[in-house]
């Protein structure tokens, strides 16, 4: 990038607080090229990491089922389909990935597919993703763990799928959390053995 066109782009010339508490909410003051100045809110949380695990040999994914205010505040959903997914407390991304699958749905994951790091809301929010695939086995399941936290009152249902279920919702348009419609369709190119049908199906 030259000079010139550092010079001619956006600039954050200051913010202001207007709200602290679970994620910090700021008013951003932003001088456009033309010299105009703007207001833009931010939402403020910081980073975050999401995570399919799934098994290739039964030919499965687990993710959690789980309430979220503002999907109801909308339009009434009870509750969403999603990867398992948190705040990263962790300067790694992949530990942070496996606190979160654990804490969720139970599992001890060792190894991790990096499969991008995005803007999950990138017109309002500071949140950016790390995503991961993540193969399991049954044997990986410590029973009686997972469901969330209950201090933070997750009430988090563990929910076991078919990869082909989940293929079929995300062709139908049936998939609603994007960071999870992500996953599925990243994990069905990269191998989509896994999808195909035998005849056992």
């Amino acid at each position: 990038m030259s000079r010139d066109s550092q010079d001619d782009a956006p600039r954050i010339v200051g913010t202001r607080t207007v709200y602290e508490g679970w994620a910090r909410y700021l008013v951003a003051e932003v001088r456009m090229p033309d010299g105009t100045r703007i207001g833009r809110e931010v939402e403020d949380h910081g980073p975050a990491v999401a995570v399919l695990p799934y098994d290739p040999e039964r030919r499965v994914a687990l993710l959690v089922r789980q309430f979220r205010t503002p999907p109801c505040f909308v339009d009434g959903t009870a509750s969403i389909l999603e990867a398992p997914a948190g705040l990263r407390e962790e300067d790694d991304p992949e530990a942070c990935a496996r606190r979160e699958a654990f804490e969720e749905v139970g599992l001890r994951l060792s190894t991790f597919e990096p499969a991008g790091r995005v803007w999950s809301l990138p017109g309002l929010s500071t949140e950016r993703m790390d995503l991961f695939l993540a193969p399991y086995r049954a044997a990986d399941r410590e029973e009686g763990a997972g469901g969330g936290l209950a201090e933070e009152h997750e009430n988090i249902e563990v929910v076991e799928v078919p990869l082909a279920t989940l293929a079929a919702e995300a062709e139908a348009g049936e998939i609603a959390d994007m960071k999870t419609l992500c996953l599925i369709q990243t994990l069905r190119l990269r191998h989509p053995g896994l999808f195909a049908t035998t005849d056992r199906d």
